[in-house]
Order: structure tokens, then sequence, then C-alpha cells
């Protein structure tokens, strides 16, 4: 039978107190014996160190020039302690994963700055100065079909729109009007036709009220309305788009109108004109595409006379939810169909159908005229909230 002291290796690997319970029930070891198991060093468990006052003293390694003995129990509470930490650091783990993805998407905003300022496409995120280059894209692509498919998109109702802009603005002889994205010269040319028929409305009124007037003096006031048919008005259509512009020239030409009217190549957000120089601005179905906004107002307000009007005519959004749904399988359904049957272009009328959806409500916009300086600013929704008119004043 192998020695008792022999016996307690095994259970002592265990553990000091299950192998020191073991010595003292098996061989009835003395006291001091059974106090000694804790230095055991076949189990490799060394005994923990006195406990003094105030700290905790260590006791000196033995000197030896031989390294010391592996010690299987220390390698098992060792795997047994990394287990349980790796299973206690888990849910840090995830959290710093999740942070990690959140630095990793600032990170990729930080680069998102340095490339340029982050923007919208429609529903694309893409740069200010790649949202540029692509809006100028889209109007050099549909330039030339760009009236008729306001025509196909909106069945002509965009001609009453504008003829409701017009007259709301309600322009008289002398009036000096910026019209900015205006390439085609839609409001233009109305400006023209409303002021002339203004001017030929004060004249008969004139003419009334001198009944007393001779032959001459009435063939005089006539040849002075043929010299000057719009009483010193003038309108100036500003536009980014060289396409666009041509488009307009070439309409005009055709139409006969060409005096009290100029084409001027400008970007809204930074307009080539002086301070304190129009009476109207308007701009038509052209705010949604401009990449700074609130650039653009501050420019309106800039050039506008004291006492002058903005006005902006703009696709907005429908409040009834009935009519907004119809609208919405309308305008994703049919719309960019249309552009390619039509000028074979779809993507470009995808990208107007997306752009309408991400440009502010009717109540943001207003807050952001506002905000830019007009004073009672309101807005008129047309057709259901479809179309928007915003009006304001610089006083």
């Amino acid at each position: 039978m192998p020695p008792a002291h022999k016996q307690l290796v095994a259970p002592g690997c265990l553990g000091p107190e299950l192998a020191s319970s073991q010595a003292v029930k098996s061989s009835q070891l003395p006291l001091s014996s059974v106090l000694s198991l804790g230095t055991n060093t076949q189990c490799g468990h060394r005994a923990p160190p006195p406990r003094y006052e105030g700290r905790v003293r260590r006791q000196p390694l033995p000197p030896g020039p031989t390294a010391a003995a592996p010690d299987p129990l220390r390698e098992v509470r060792g795997s047994c302690l990394c287990k349980m930490a790796a299973a206690a650091l888990w849910p840090c783990r995830a959290v710093l994963a999740r942070r990690g993805g959140v630095l990793r998407a600032l990170c990729g905003s930080v680069r998102g700055l340095a490339a340029g300022t982050q923007t919208h496409f429609g529903f694309q995120t893409v740069t200010e100065e790649e949202r540029r280059e692509k809006i100028n894209q889209v109007f050099e692509s549909v330039a030339k079909k760009y009236d008729v498919m306001n025509d196909s998109m909106t069945l002509g109702i965009h001609r009453v729109w504008k003829d409701i802009l017009v007259h709301k603005m309600n322009p008289s002889p002398g009036t000096l009007l910026l019209d900015v994205a205006g390439g085609t010269g839609d409001i233009a040319f109305r400006f023209i036709n409303y002021v002339r028929s203004a001017r030929e409305r004060q004249l008969q009124r004139k003419l009334r009220s001198h009944q007393n007037l001779s032959w001459q003096e009435i063939s005089e006031s006539y040849q002075e309305e043929q010299c000057k048919p719009l009483g010193d008005s003038q309108v100036v259509v500003c536009d980014i788009n060289k396409e666009m512009l041509k488009v307009g020239k070439q309409k005009a030409q055709y139409l006969g109108y060409s005096e009290g009217l100029s084409w001027v190549l400008g970007n809204a957000e930074e307009l080539p004109f002086n301070d304190d120089k129009f009476d109207v601005y308007t701009i038509a179905f052209g705010i949604r595409n401009v990449t700074r906004i609130d650039l653009a107002l501050q420019e309106a307000y800039r050039v506008l006379k004291p006492g002058g009007r903005f006005l902006c005519l703009e696709f907005s959004h429908v409040s009834n939810p009935v009519i907004s749904r119809l609208y919405d399988l309308y305008s994703f359904q049919v719309i960019p169909v249309l552009g390619e049957v039509i000028a074979g272009d779809w993507k470009s009328y995808q990208y107007l159908v997306e752009s309408i959806r991400r440009f502010p409500p009717q109540e943001e916009l207003k807050a952001m005229i506002e905000e830019a300086g007009f004073f009672k600013v309101d807005y008129q929704n047309l057709n259901l909230g479809i179309v928007a008119i915003h009006s304001g004043f610089k006083l």
C-alpha cells in the first residue's frame, strides 16, 4: 500500500482544502503536517503569503539557476480564467464592434467632407460639385424636348400654373423682371404679353379721358405705343445651362419676341447682377434644381430693389393621402416611361420624380424664404399641393 502522503497528490491537485481534508481522514496526520500540505510542491500549489496589517508583503523567490518546473494546476486555472474573461468580455466586444461601425461611418463622413460637402441628386448621395455636374447633364439632355415633355407630363396644366404666376405678379409697364432658371422663356413671354396688354389698356383709358383730342394727337399716341409697347419694361432671363438658353432664344425668334428681352448665362447661387436692380424675381420649376437653395434665396434678396417681390413656382407636397398615393403611382410608373419614349431619356425624368420628393414641403420652404430676409411670405397651393406658388417682399 502506498504511503499516505503520496495518496494526497491527486486530490491535492483539485485544491488544497480537499487535499488536506482527505489527508486528515486517511492518515490522522498531526495538525502541523496538515498545515504543511498547503506548500505541497508535488501538486504545484503554493500557499498564500501571510497577511500583515496595511500592506501585503511578498515572499522572495528562492534563488536558483534553473527555471521552475511546470505548474499543472496553474495552467488549468489559467485556462479557466481565460475562458471566464472571454465570456465576460463578449458583450464588450459587441459594443466595440458596434462602435467600430459608427467610427467607420464617421471616418467615411470625414472622407466625404474632404472630397466635398454631401448632398443629394434625387435619391443618390453625391457631393455638391457632382450634383451640379449631373444636373447640368440632365438639362443638356432634355433641352430640345423640354417643352414637349412638360405638356406630356402635366397634360398641358403647366401652362395654367404659369399664367397664374404672372397674374399673381401683376406687372405694370416699366417693371424690370429677372426670371431665373427660365431657359426656354415661358415666364418671360407671358410677362411681355401681360405688360403689352396693360400698356394697351392704359392707352385706351387715356384716349377715353381725352375725347377732345384731334386725329393728329390720337395718331401720335398710337405711334408712341408702337415705339415703346412695353413702356420701359424689361425681362432678363438667367439660366446656368447653355442649351436651355439656346432653345429659349430660338423660340423667342420664332415667336417674334425681341423688344425688352435679354438672355444671360448665370448661376442662381451667384447672380451676375448689381444689388437692388430688379422689381420682381421669378423662378419657375428651377429652385428644386439649385444645389444651395439658401444661397439662391440670399441672391434673390440682394438683387431685388426695396419693395421688390420674390415669386417661386415649384412642385410641392400633396396633403391628401389618397391623392398623394395616386400621384406617386403616376410619377414613378408613368413619367420615366414618357421620358424614354418622347425624349429618349429615362434617367433624367427618374431624377425629376425623385427630386420632387426630396424638395422641402411648403412650410419648410416658407421658413427658408423668411430666413433669407423676406417679409409677408405666404404660399398658394395649386391642384391640391402638387404645385405651390411662394411669395415674399423685400422691405
